[in-house]
């Protein structure tokens, strides 16, 4: 069996945000719109900081207004919600992201629940979440978004074939089994108490590992040529011992890497691969937010 297919988060990525950049600079020649994404970042959290200073850099390289809240991990649940609320309100604005996860003290569900769903770039509001269900226009969640823009510009038509979601959060892996049903695929969601789940993963056509456990799925439980999506980003020791009695680490995904691209027919690295695609969406989402709340027609 030859080697699988890499499916390259930076080709995509690149791709997509030069898409975005052009139907920015479009919005702003025909219509006079700059779409406008902020952000908020509660806390000082290392891995989060990178994050957010990375999304207001992309936001800037494609043609976008960029705002950054930065708050300390004390701030009041009333203080954060008001901050909300005014960026709700601010016709520059038409993309809030609350980076999670919280401080704790903050409830996140209320949080979320205060950004205005047309302005919820996340995807992440129960009305956003209701409408995807329902099969309605929605705010995608990023990453699940950029998973299935891979998936179809990689194998085309998806009609008809077996999918295999293991994981089943609100972020990922209920919102990709909702746009693979939309996608005519048959979709199965596993989890840590499905029975059997090798045999059920080895049933896969594609297979998206959304679990959140270092390298847990190996080669034999998946079906041979089948299309393989890590979503996982965990830390692990350093292969390199004195590193790793330092406190290094290294990033790696749910998948074996090694081995499964020995069976599959296409897989996505980490890092490399998902990760990349998530920032692209968010700027995507912002487009589509913007024009929406202007009543324009997508590009």
């Amino acid at each position: 069996m030859p080697q699988a297919q890499i499916i390259d988060g930076r080709v995509f990525a690149e791709h997509l945000r030069g898409v975005v950049a052009a139907e920015v600079a479009d919005l702003r020649a025909k219509h006079g719109l700059q779409p406008g994404l902020a952000v908020v970042l509660v806390g000082a959290d290392a891995a989060s900081e990178i994050y957010v200073r990375s999304k207001g850099e992309h936001s800037v390289a494609v043609g976008m207004h960029s705002l950054t809240h930065k708050l300390a991990a004390d701030t009041p649940q009333a203080e954060l919600l008001a901050l909300i609320a005014a960026l709700n309100a601010d016709p520059l604005i038409h993309g809030i992201l609350v980076q999670l996860p919280l401080p704790k003290g903050l409830d996140e569900r209320a949080v979320l629940a205060a950004i205005d769903p047309e302005k919820d770039v996340d995807g992440l509001h129960v009305v956003n979440a209701g409408r995807l269900a329902s099969g309605l226009p929605a705010l995608t969640p990023c990453t699940p978004l950029g998973c299935m823009i891979m998936l179809r510009e990689t194998l085309g038509d998806l009609t008809g074939k077996r999918a295999v979601v293991v994981g089943r959060s609100v972020l990922v892996g209920r919102p990709i089994a909702q746009l693979l049903l939309q996608a005519d695929c048959t979709v199965t969601i596993a989890h840590s108490r499905t029975q059997d789940l090798p045999a059920v993963c080895r049933e896969a056509d594609i297979l998206v590992a959304a679990v959140g456990r270092p390298q847990m799925i190996r080669a034999d439980w998946v079906k041979p040529g089948a299309a393989v999506i890590d979503v996982g980003i965990n830390r692990v020791p350093s292969r390199d011992p004195e590193k790793a009695a330092a406190g290094k680490t290294r990033v790696v995904g749910d998948v074996a890497f090694k081995e499964v691209s020995q069976v599959a027919g296409w897989i996505t690295p980490v890092p490399g691969g998902v990760g990349l695609m998530t920032v692209a969406c968010l700027l995507k989402n912002t487009v589509t937010a913007a024009r929406r709340i202007n009543g324009l027609t997508a590009a």
